[in-house]
């Protein structure tokens, strides 16, 4: 069982940064991809970022390139997201999943199948 723990969101102003954090529980090494979403409430959940185990391939969505990057640390037990020039919009909770069968840009929410419980970020204007 796989096991996703976020932090590091908070209140910040616009075109402020911050940075997310992704611990990531995985003692059988059955996840192979991470991805950051987010969430405003009454809205769907949006795919942000995604990194494949090794992070030698990742990918942004076109809503968020240029100004997101997501990174992991050697073990694949923490994957970040690093969060630039943030507007009121950006305004979300923020969750980081997991999946064992990657496909191409894995950026399909329907491929993740852990999840963690979410990190608040708030942008203020």
């Amino acid at each position: 069982q796989v096991r996703l723990f976020e932090s590091g969101g908070g209140s910040v102003q616009a075109g402020g940064s911050l940075k997310l954090s992704c611990s990531v529980v995985d003692y059988n090494h059955n996840s192979n991809c991470v991805a950051w979403f987010r969430q405003v409430p009454g809205n769907e959940r949006e795919v942000l970022a995604s990194i494949y185990r090794g992070g030698r391939w990742r990918y942004a969505a076109d809503s968020v390139k240029g100004r997101f990057a997501i990174s992991q640390d050697p073990s694949f037990t923490m994957v970040y997201l690093e969060m630039r020039m943030l507007e009121p919009e950006d305004t979300a909770m923020y969750y980081c999943a997991s999946a064992s069968v990657c496909r191409g840009s894995a950026l399909t929410l329907d491929d993740y199948t852990s999840w963690g419980q979410g990190t608040q970020v708030t942008v203020s204007s």
